[in-house]
């Protein structure tokens, strides 16, 4: 891979990096087509990440179907599928992490220790390996695009991040690899995340800038769902990720529930 990348550059070719861990979607399709758009080369890496789970979450049972990946996303014009195993990716007494210190402790950092560094460790990987000029990741993991933009700042890697918009099945859900795990009730029970954030900025929009009153309006509908628990409803501010009391500039709700035991993830950009 890293062979064939550094043929394209001195080839003078524009490379664009697609990182996923398979299971597409159209949200991904949307990552793919976005890449199409701005470059000569669309590579897409397909990669499920042991580091990124922790000892008790769904590592052995997240979806894989790689002929499936490659057979939606050739459609998209991608020209090259970079698929690597655990063990080329991660070689025997491997024990180098990247970690972005205060961006991965808030929010999914709390329930999800040492998260973050898994997936800084393996983006900045597939980095070195796919050689990319410009990224492309889902705004759906806010927390994530915003670790990997602080990670690539601070060490030079010299690669454009390009977060897209969160793609929403017609009825509003985020769509997620994860909500294959939903069973009929749950799917319908999990519109309570993309209600809330509605509801948010509906207020917001209406004049509201009081974090309490705003997160009060995204809760309601979550507290309605009785297959709901939620993991956190937090307003953070849209690029530190500090907390915020009134809305002076934009922020993120973002928002991890779980319905039944899936973990689901949402959010909704406020700007003043």
């Amino acid at each position: 891979m890293r062979a064939q990348a550094e043929h394209w550059r001195r080839d003078g070719l524009r490379i664009a990096v697609v990182p996923t861990m398979g299971s597409l979607h159209e949200g991904h399709l949307t990552l793919l087509r976005a890449a199409r758009a701005a470059a000569d080369l669309v590579v897409l890496t397909i990669f499920v990440n042991p580091t990124q789970f922790g000892p008790s979450e769904d590592l052995a049972r997240y979806p894989r179907d790689e002929a499936g990946d490659l057979r939606k996303a050739l459609p998209t014009g991608i020209d090259c599928a970079f698929c690597p195993d655990a063990a080329s990716m991660y070689p025997p007494g491997a024990q180098t992490f990247v970690t972005v210190r205060e961006l991965e402790l808030p929010l999914c950092g709390q329930s999800r220790p040492g998260h973050f560094a898994g997936v800084a460790t393996v983006v900045s990987k597939l980095f070195h390996l796919t050689r990319p000029h410009v990224a492309f990741f889902g705004e759906k993991d806010f927390q994530q695009l915003a670790v990997i933009r602080r990670m690539v700042r601070d060490l030079d890697f010299g690669i454009e991040i390009r977060g897209v918009a969160i793609v929403r099945e017609p009825d509003g859900l985020a769509m997620s690899s994860r909500n294959a795990y939903l069973s009929a009730e749950e799917r319908v029970q999990a519109l309570a995340l993309s209600r809330g954030l509605a509801a948010a900025a509906a207020a917001f929009a209406a004049g509201e800038r009081a974090a309490e009153k705003l997160l009060a309006a995204a809760l309601a509908p979550i507290a309605a769902a009785p297959l709901s628990r939620i993991d956190y409803v937090e307003l953070r501010d849209a690029e530190e990720l500090s907390p915020v009391e009134q809305v002076t500039r934009p922020v993120v709700l973002a928002m991890a529930v779980w319905v039944g035991k899936t973990r689901l993830l949402d959010n909704r950009v406020l700007r003043p």
